[in-house]
């Protein structure tokens, strides 16, 4: 196992490496931070404009392999540069960081374990109302954008606070301005800023997981080893959970890996309709900018994700399945 998790870093961290030098050329080569600088009222003069470039590490006249030594040399001694507006992007990347790990590892486990029981429940009750239910759940969220669920989902707060006539439901922003009290107080309104947006993503966890643990159970709900466990007189929902649900979770880890990048992607728009100042809306500022810097460290964590995710589905899948592993 110890040679497998190591195999399996090593390969994470060779891909971690290559996804930054190609965020890096990708956004220095689509953006245009001097635009941001250019379209101001009134402008400011060229060598205004070349001098701030310059200072940011931004400039678009000097050779982009130039550009890139520069800023990895910087990283490599943790500073990531600056932002567009001169801030530290290493001081804003911790500040956000937290926010969106705390909504994608609340939303992702609860959307992954719900879904992984409702599609073994479904599956043993293949045909019937509760797996045709779940089964129209599932098609209707995976066919709505998630910007449009989450838009549902805060429409629908804002009729209960008007219908019940207060803030019962919290839908914008991480936590309530201003608010008194210990720390007790400002967890209950972190959590409960937190249900819609942690809602949203696990919804979508729920739909695509339902469906493919649904259809793994199935495939070992015919295997000959369950059908003689139930001829020695085993239930099927005993069967199952003995004999097949170990075997029928192994694709699911492997799927994992692939999902959580679906979840990621979703997440950006989540964060930005609640109004989560997290990784998500952080991205699509700097876009807007021609923020390269802050791209690239968006960018540089969600590759760590959902690497992450990949070496965490590799594990689970040697320790669910022992033929993967290696001597």
């Amino acid at each position: 196992m110890s040679v497998l998790i190591a195999r399996r870093l090593a390969r994470c961290v060779v891909l971690f490496l290559l996804s930054l030098v190609l965020s890096y050329a990708l956004a220095s080569t689509a953006l245009d931070p001097r635009a941001y600088f250019e379209d101001r009222r009134p402008p400011p003069p060229a060598r205004v404009v070349d001098r701030e470039l310059a200072r940011l590490g931004m400039d678009d006249r000097a050779p982009l392999p130039e550009r890139f030594a520069h800023w990895a040399d910087a990283a490599v001694h943790g500073d990531l540069g600056r932002t567009i507006d001169g801030d530290p992007v290493r001081a804003e990347f911790g500040r956000r960081i937290g926010v969106s790990v705390r909504l994608l590892l609340v939303g992702t486990v609860t959307g992954a374990a719900v879904g992984t029981l409702a599609g073994v429940w479904a599956a043993a009750r293949r045909g019937g109302i509760g797996d045709r239910a779940l089964a129209g759940f599932s098609f209707v969220v995976l066919c709505v954008p998630t910007f449009v669920l989450a838009l549902l989902l805060k429409t629908g707060a804002l009729a209960v606070n008007r219908a019940v006539g207060g803030s019962v439901i919290k839908y914008t922003g991480e936590r309530t301005p201003g608010l008194q009290g210990d720390w007790s107080v400002h967890l209950r309104d972190t959590a409960a800023h937190m249900v819609l947006p942690a809602l949203c993503v696990a919804l979508a966890a729920i739909a695509l997981y339902s469906r493919y643990q649904r259809a793994a159970t199935l495939d070992v709900l015919g295997a000959d080893h369950l059908r003689t466990a139930r001829a020695k007189g085993l239930t099927p929902g005993r069967a199952l959970l003995r004999h097949g649900l170990r075997i029928s979770l192994v694709p699911m880890t492997v799927f994992f890996s692939f999902g959580i990048l679906t979840l990621l992607t979703g997440a950006v728009f989540t964060e930005r309709v609640f109004g989560w100042p997290g990784m998500g809306s952080w991205l699509i500022d700097s876009v807007e900018k021609g923020d390269v810097n802050s791209v690239v460290a968006v960018n540089g964590f969600a590759a760590a994700v959902v690497l992450l995710a990949g070496l965490v589905a590799d594990v689970l899948h040697a320790l669910l399945d022992p033929r993967v592993r290696e001597p």
